[in-house]
């Protein structure tokens, strides 16, 4: 039985493989198309499932979309209606894009699959969520709540799954939304809608939550059972092409910040403000889940599952016994959850009966190169290299990451999810205080204030943070252990916001934040045997068993996928090294000529 997922026309489109109920293949389209959060048809996407699959589409069964597009041109039509005129820009400018091909999705599909002779599904948005959680979780039962922007008119939703049945109890509508709430200050504080929330989580440790009860008295009213409505008079996302109106920027005292601006102090403030509001609602949220579905596991998705502070909180009140977010939780993951439904709850198929760990093979679901694949490019390149037993790549890595050096790592299958999880990642030296700048300004190309992520070894996580459990999908967060941190009372005198980053706050001060927490990923031998040896030789090494891990890309550009889109990002950048499967490259025996190019691939934005 092969089922084709898939996702498209807003952000982060993908597809994914299923095979009697198993994960085969999953990918996001913007590594192939090379564009940040496509939103086009996943063509490419789909290709790769299928070779990975090795079949035809001839071969699918079913083709399973994440959403239903009637009914969210109901809402938009609605929505217009309720507030018309006023509007009339925003939904004359969507409209050409719905009448030409978002509200004709399974005559589009049917187009663009040529071949394919089976039947196309449709699910409801957070039922796709719902089940991306549920279904590839460890759990025979759980809770599974679900938040983002918005879906065909759920914002906000929580159920229960049990076995292959699953069930949404409850929902919240739009407008009324904690993803849009979240967005509306990305948008305020300068960042891109869609992209650059994850920047206001980094951003938040630098201020205090000033703004925490001006927020609550006035944008969000929050019920006990973790209802809420927002004061639609202060946002412009139902009818405007802006998602704040002037009435929100006069709360706040101060116009929208202009993106590549300085940041204020004022600024650092409202970011902590948004984070521990969004904090108090999902664990409000929580709260009332655990009480009305009375399960002990708790599964989560949605966009806002990637905000790994706002897990934590809920984690930290200790309201379930475990959680499991699903890696993809965004809309990339709505592909996999519309093809689990069909097999699970439209086919009625069951479970694997028992799962020591969960059905999502690590997140390790993408394209993979052999050997043979990378030596061939780098031969018809005329790349200089040298090829190692690959008993010998985890040693010599890690010795180059003990020297100092930042080193490329492209090994095995690409993760699923906007996480980079040890396939597709760069990696160095924690203990060394300056590699976070270095990274951030001369590797990344991005700004100074973003923290990275540290990879400890699972069995030596609690020596470095405070955690119980694991962090495998790096969305969780822990503080740096009392006992590793430094005493910063003479460096933070007099520092306040962005130059706190001048301080070593512990023994691994390139991925200790300013208030000690960490996004950390906890590696397991049986998900990334190759990683694990990686980190477990620069342990032997040094004694240390983290390392910095961020995303194989810079700014602006998705996570490198292939060995070509590898080797572009490295030449361009300031990194070192590049290990792509048994294969080493140095910086310094490159072609001068290659270096600094400006096309083609990753380089920092103009």
């Amino acid at each position: 039985m092969n089922i084709l997922g898939i996702s498209c026309f807003y952000h982060d489109s993908a597809a994914c493989l299923i095979r009697d109920g198993e994960i085969i293949a999953a990918a996001q389209e913007e590594r192939f198309s090379r564009k940040k959060h496509d939103p086009g048809f996943p063509g490419s996407a789909i290709e790769y499932c299928l070779k990975r699959g090795n079949i035809s589409i001839a071969d699918l069964d079913y083709a399973a979309f994440y959403d239903k597009p009637l009914t969210k041109f109901e809402r938009i039509v609605e929505t217009y209606l309720a507030f018309a005129p006023k509007g009339l820009h925003s939904f004359l400018s969507a409209l050409p894009v719905w009448l030409g091909e978002k509200l004709w999705i399974k005559e589009y599909l049917a187009g663009r699959m040529e071949g394919f002779g089976g039947e196309i599904l449709f699910a409801e948005h957070h039922e796709s969520h719902a089940a991306s959680a549920f279904y590839p979780s460890p759990f025979d039962e759980a809770a599974f709540l679900t938040v983002d922007g918005v879906g065909e008119w759920a914002t906000t939703s929580f159920g229960t799954g049990k076995a292959n049945s699953l069930t949404i109890d409850s929902e919240l509508r739009f407008p009324h939304s904690l993803g849009l709430l979240y967005s509306a200050f990305t948008y305020y504080l300068g960042f891109k809608v869609n992209s650059g929330e994850y920047k206001v989580m980094g951003l938040a440790p630098y201020g205090e939550p000033r703004y925490v009860r001006t927020i609550l008295d006035n944008l969000i009213d929050l019920k006990k059972d973790g209802s809420f409505r927002l004061n639609m008079s202060y946002f412009n996302y139902c009818t405007g092409l802006t998602m704040t109106n002037e009435n929100f920027h006069r709360l706040f005292g101060t116009p929208p910040r202009n993106p590549e601006t300085a940041i204020t102090r004022q600024m650092l403030d409202i970011a902590a403000s948004i984070q521990e509001v969004t904090n108090r609602v999902m664990i409000v949220i929580a709260r009332h889940v655990r009480r009305a579905t009375g399960r002990e596991n708790l599964c989560l998705a949605g966009g806002v599952a990637l905000n790994c502070v706002a897990n934590t909180a809920i984690l930290k009140e200790r309201l379930f016994n475990n959680i499991w977010v699903q890696p993809a939780a965004g809309d990339a993951g709505g592909a996999l959850g519309a093809a689990l439904l069909v097999y699970h709850r439209y086919l009625g198929l069951e479970r694997h009966d028992s799962r020591k760990r969960d059905g999502q093979k690590g997140s390790y679901l993408g394209p993979e190169y052999s050997d043979d694949e990378i030596g061939a490019y780098l031969r018809e390149k005329e790349i200089p290299y040298t090829h190692l037993p690959a008993a010998d790549v985890p040693a010599v890595a890690a010795r180059l990451i003990e020297q100092g050096r930042v080193v490329g790592w492209f090994q095995g299958r690409m993760e699923f999810g906007p996480r980079a999880l040890g396939a597709r990642s760069i990696v160095g030296d924690p203990r060394l205080p300056e590699m976070q700048r270095t990274m951030n300004l001369k590797i990344k190309f991005r700004e100074s204030f973003r923290p990275f992520a540290p990879a400890v070894l699972k069995e030596h996580a609690a020596e470095f943070f405070d955690i119980e459990g694991e962090s495998p999908y790096m969305l969780f967060v822990a503080d740096v252990r009392k006992e590793k941190r430094s005493d910063t009372a003479a460096g933070d005198a007099g520092l306040t916001g962005i130059d706190q980053l001048r301080v070593k706050r512990s023994e691994i001060p390139s991925v200790t934040h300013v208030d000690y927490s960490a996004r950390l990923q906890t590696v397991d031998k049986a998900d990334n045997p190759l990683f694990y040896e990686l980190i477990r030789e620069f342990h032997a090494l040094t004694g240390c068993p983290v390392i910095i891990n961020t995303s194989f890309n810079v700014r602006g550009e998705p996570i490198v996928c292939s060995p070509a889109d590898a080797y572009r990002c490295f030449m361009r950048t300031g990194m070192d090294n590049l290990v792509m499967g048994n294969f080493i490259l140095d910086k310094k025996e490159q072609p001068a000529r290659e270096q600094n190019k400006r096309q083609g691939g990753c380089f920092p934005p103009d």
